[in-house]
């Protein structure tokens, strides 16, 4: 005979930690010039070599150069071609990959640690000796143009790049969208010219994480130990962001509105960051948000809507984005500026307050869940110029918000007369 229990089963204790710990990671400086930070953990069998350039799309002088070059670096080398490449990262089980942002790009390699090196092999031909075939260059100009077409053709795209061009200007390396037609004056030598001048020892660095062993250390040290020096590494000088606080896009065949509400404040060494960062959280930053509950939950006028802060080399902005029935863009507005004021003008429960914290620090843990996480964000922390004693005060900080500083943080930041506002629709 089955017993029947007829107790409810109990739900363990919430506990929020007091504090968030990160290990520094080691470094040392080799003869060129290169940092090697190195972040150690016995637990996995695993390593991954990540070399971070500042190569991004603000540093070219050719439209579309930045992108193609980060993108090509596996296309074939001197000695191996792109299927070869492919086949040996393939057969030890080892993953690549390349991502580009306005101002770096970030080249990984992983393996486990017993195949690292003949997957550092491989990673040597990609980062030292890439070779940007003509035909390879030809094709990939002509697929990203394609693509690039179908892409603006979605009005989240348009909003995207419309709200970047509001925020910082036209004509600012952040603002820019180029036509997609300058692809077919993309050339070989562009990609050649913009890798010589930018991955260099002077403009780069190196994080390795996981099992790092002494072969290891001496396979990475050799990799970047033997990429270029240069005399003069570009620093280009920047206009002055030129904000429009209104701009709307008609797209005629769209049934849905693409809304971008946000402006420009300060990236993270900035003392608000962190603070603006719960406001962002509490408004858009999770399932259960205010934005979420009204625009979603209550009035159904869209499946999703997310703020956030986000963080460039040179600039830092608050961003409101979401997809409304085009019916509703006008109701919709209205119920985002009405959240907006309310956090200005009521203070926060301290309930909200808390699963908000609670929201951001379990997010928090789970990017720090295992070496590569912690190596992503000890990235994130040396662009900035800090040690990762930074994620520990972020969260000191996060931990210590009270609705008075919610409060004061959105007064001081959250004007509408400040606020940019893009809609395509």
């Amino acid at each position: 005979m089955n017993e029947i229990y007829t107790t409810a089963p109990q739900q363990p204790p919430l506990v929020t930690p007091d504090s968030v710990e990160l290990p520094e990671a080691g470094c040392r400086t080799l003869g060129n010039g290169v940092r090697i930070y190195t972040l150690d953990s016995d637990d996995f069998e695993v390593v991954r070599m990540t070399l971070v350039v500042r190569a991004g799309t603000s540093m070219q002088t050719k439209p579309f150069s930045a992108s193609a070059t980060a993108n090509m670096l596996s296309e074939g080398s001197a000695t191996l071609s792109a299927q070869q490449i492919a086949e040996r990262l393939d057969y030890y089980g080892s993953w690549f990959d390349v991502n580009i942002d306005r101002d770096y790009v970030y080249i990984s390699f992983c393996s486990l640690t017993k195949f690292f090196a003949p997957t550092s092999e491989v990673a040597e031909q990609i980062i030292l000796y890439p070779a940007f075939p003509e035909r390879e260059v030809a094709a990939y100009c002509a697929k990203r143009r394609q693509q690039l077409a179908v892409e603006r053709r979605k009005v989240d795209t348009i909003a995207r790049e419309a709200f970047a061009r509001a925020a910082f200007g036209e004509h600012h390396p952040y603002g820019i969208s180029s036509d997609e037609r300058l692809y077919d004056d993309l050339r070989r030598d562009d990609l050649v010219d913009l890798y010589r001048r930018l991955y260099v020892a002077e403009n780069c660095f190196v994080v390795c994480s996981g099992r790092i062993d002494d072969e290891v250390l001496s396979i990475v040290g050799r990799i970047a130990g033997s990429i270029p020096s240069s005399a003069v590494v570009p620093q280009p000088a920047f206009p002055p962001c030129r904000t429009l606080h209104r701009l709307h896009v008609e797209h005629k065949p769209a049934v849905q509105s693409a809304i971008r509400i946000g402006r420009l404040l300060f990236d993270r060494r900035h003392e608000d960051f962190v603070g603006m960062q719960v406001v962002a959280t509490a408004l858009g930053g999770y399932f259960g948000s205010r934005l979420m509950q009204n625009l979603r939950a209550r009035n159904g006028y869209t499946y999703g809507v997310m703020a956030a802060m986000v963080n460039f080399d040179r600039e830092g902005y608050l961003a409101i984005a979401t997809q409304v029935a085009s019916e509703h863009t006008d109701d919709a507005l209205s119920e985002i500026y009405a959240e907006i004021e309310r956090l200005r003008t009521e203070p926060m429960p301290e309930q909200e307050l808390q699963l908000v914290k609670n929201m951001m620090i379990g997010e928090m843990l789970r990017i720090l869940d295992g070496p590569f996480g912690i190596a992503d964000v000890t990235i994130e922390n040396i662009l900035c110029g800090m040690g990762n004693d930074a994620t520990t005060r972020a969260v000191e900080r996060i931990l210590a918000t009270t609705p008075d500083d919610v409060l004061r943080l959105a007064r001081m930041y959250l004007d509408r007369s400040d606020l940019i506002e893009t809609v395509v629709g």
